[in-house]
């Protein structure tokens, strides 16, 4: 098992509400001297579904879970069926059902965001300079890339646009 004291212990602290304080491809740059060549190949190809590396196996099937229980709960609250059997957890429906009730997209994905940087936490457990560590830092940088790309004003003006489009076409009938 490998020991990154040094590589660790400079990254920023990374919080879920918080603001992405390095690029993945700066963690990527940091990390390219100071690993394996196998672990910089997983770390380059990790995305939020991977299953490949410390702890990974265990986060791909929590985060399959509540993928699956998010598509559950907003075909029953669209009148449709479900199809697809998976294994159920009272957590992960608590945390679906609470995102599928916020008020707007971005206080969703603030809720899914806080549970998902618990569960990380949870996995990395009492790991400090290693793989398990490295890993679970991986993730929720990939997990706060994708909460940058959400943009409050450009959403606001997108759906304001497409209510506009909506009300246009109901008046016209």
């Amino acid at each position: 098992m490998a020991s990154y004291y040094y590589l660790i212990s400079s990254l920023p602290n990374l919080r879920s509400d918080g603001e992405m304080p390095i690029s993945y491809d700066e963690f990527l740059d940091c990390c390219k001297t100071n690993v394996s060549e196998t672990t910089y190949e997983l770390l380059a190809n990790l995305t939020l579904d991977s299953d490949k590396g410390p702890l990974m196996k265990e986060w791909a099937a929590v985060y399959g879970m509540l993928t699956k229980e998010l598509n559950y709960q907003r075909s029953i609250n669209l009148g449709k069926s479900y199809s697809n059997s998976f294994e159920k957890d009272s957590l992960i429906t608590q945390v679906a059902a609470a995102a599928l009730k916020a008020k707007n997209p971005l206080e969703a994905e603030k809720i899914l965001l806080d549970y998902e940087f618990e569960l990380l936490d949870s996995l990395v457990g009492l790991h400090a300079f290693d793989d398990h560590v490295l890993f679970g830092y991986a993730m929720k940088l990939k997990l706060l890339e994708r909460q940058d790309c959400f943009e409050q004003t450009k959403g606001k003006a997108e759906f304001k646009n497409l209510f506009d489009q909506v009300q246009q076409r109901v008046y016209s009938l």
